[in-house]
């Protein structure tokens, strides 16, 4: 009968956390004012605030033992919110990469620029389709781009490592369609020469970028003549003449991607179904808010998987150290609780009185591990390998009021888990027992 006991107790523990782990925001708000309300309008809230003011009030005769939750679950959320925010600021990056009025044109069944090829007489087809917005000249405004991928010294290794950064050969329209993109050192290249422009992120990663300096790419000399910005994936890449790179590195006419700018978000649509209704043509197209949204998606997927196992396995030394510090605590007031119950007051109120303070406790651990988090790492400059690129992705960690709240979450998680065995036991103990074990 008690390992039946224990087991609904597990289940109906289980699905309480799997309901809290999928509650939007507002969904606690509402959980905490019926809570309240029922606190204060029912007898049996009023015996949970009398014993949960007599639990909290000795907090500080119990700093140890209560700080090794604060500290356990501080941690706890500290390492999620920080891992979970490497995830967020890769995905951020590549979305800012993207808008609804641009969209990026490829081979049909090419998932990236990379495996993407398209000719000369497919870029004549794609910038005579509907929905190509046009510049004062009437002439389509198109950027016709080669990726390739240049090898070069990473910053501060001090053993001569390369590292892989994507060279983009673009067209004058590049910063058209990228109006994001702006130099804020030296000017941007002259089509027809070896001149090629930065971006602050790949500068931060790879040493000898400054302006005025030259790079072996292609076994050819390239003059960097300015750097850029953008806010996006584009700062990790080195921009040049687009027909300047397939020179050096025999790509002929051909391009692998087309970027286009579209005369409005609504002419996606006719723009899309002419390319795939053209029989000339073999090409997909999609906004760039779309393909990239796409790009980041397996990154993304695969950093959250490692944030919440780092965090599960951690969750788990903390609930024991809840557990034990709680058992602990209900313990030293078995007379008290003991003489509670005597004098009528139910089993429902203790439990609740205890979790209240354990959850107290586990609100404040979450709220320190997730400032810390936000104050540490909010901002930091990571990089990793784009899904699709042949280079390297620099973004910086963003620490979103999401993260937060998922990091408190957990915080409260634990402390439930934490506070709940204990709890029960406090309530579920015969008072003779209690007062005799005391």
């Amino acid at each position: 009968m008690r390992f039946l006991k224990n087991f609904g107790l597990v289940l109906l523990t289980l699905l309480a956390l799997a309901v809290w782990v999928m509650l939007p925001w507002q969904g606690a708000l509402v959980a905490a004012v019926l809570l309240a309300l029922w606190m204060f309008l029912f007898r049996s809230g009023a015996q949970t605030r009398s014993v949960a003011a007599v639990g909290i009030s000795t907090l500080t005769q119990r700093l140890g033992s209560s700080a090794v939750i604060v500290v356990g679950i501080a941690g706890v959320v500290g390492v999620l919110v920080a891992l979970l925010a490497m995830a967020e600021g890769y995905a951020q990056t590549l979305r800012n990469s993207g808008s609804l009025d641009t969209a990026i044109v490829m081979r049909g069944a090419s998932a990236n620029e990379v495996s993407s090829s398209l000719s000369r007489e497919d870029l004549v087809q794609i910038e005579q389709a509907p929905g190509v917005a046009r510049n004062a000249k009437g002439e389509p405004i198109i950027s016709a781009e080669t990726v390739v991928a240049a090898n070069l010294p990473v910053r501060g290794s001090t053993t001569g490592d390369e590292g892989s950064a994507q060279l983009r050969g673009v067209s004058e329209a590049a910063f058209t369609v990228r109006p994001n993109v702006k130099i804020i050192e030296g000017r941007t290249f002259q089509p027809g020469l070896r001149e090629i422009v930065v971006g602050k992120g790949a500068v931060r990663q790879f040493s000898g970028l400054q302006v005025g300096g030259t790079l072996k790419l292609g076994n050819q000399p390239w003059t960097i003549v300015g750097i850029f910005a953008s806010g996006d994936a584009m700062e990790s890449e080195l921009w040049a003449d687009a027909n300047v790179v397939n020179d050096t590195y025999r790509r002929g006419a051909g391009r692998n991607s087309a970027t286009v700018k579209l005369e409005n978000a609504a002419a996606i649509k006719a723009f899309s179904e002419a390319l795939e209704a053209n029989p000339q043509l073999k090409v997909k197209a999609s906004t760039t808010l779309e393909f990239f949204a796409k790009q980041s998606e397996q990154m993304t997927k695969i950093l959250r998987v490692i944030g919440i196992t780092v965090g599960a396995i951690m969750a788990v030394g903390a609930v024991f150290g809840a557990l034990n510090t709680m058992f602990a605590a209900v313990a030293t007031r078995a007379r008290e609780i003991a003489t509670l119950r005597a004098i009528g007051f139910r089993g429902l109120p203790v439990v609740v009185a205890v979790m209240l303070e354990t959850m107290l406790l586990a609100l404040i651990g979450g709220a320190i591990g997730g400032a810390i988090a936000w104050l540490v790492f909010n901002g930091f400059e990571a990089s990793t390998m784009a899904m699709g690129s042949v280079g390297k992705l620099s973004f910086n960690l963003a620490v979103s009021p999401g993260l937060l709240w998922e990091g408190i979450k957990w915080a409260l998680a634990i402390g439930f888990v934490g506070g709940l065995f204990p709890a029960v036991r406090a309530a579920s103990l015969p008072v003779t027992t209690a007062l005799r074990e005391a």
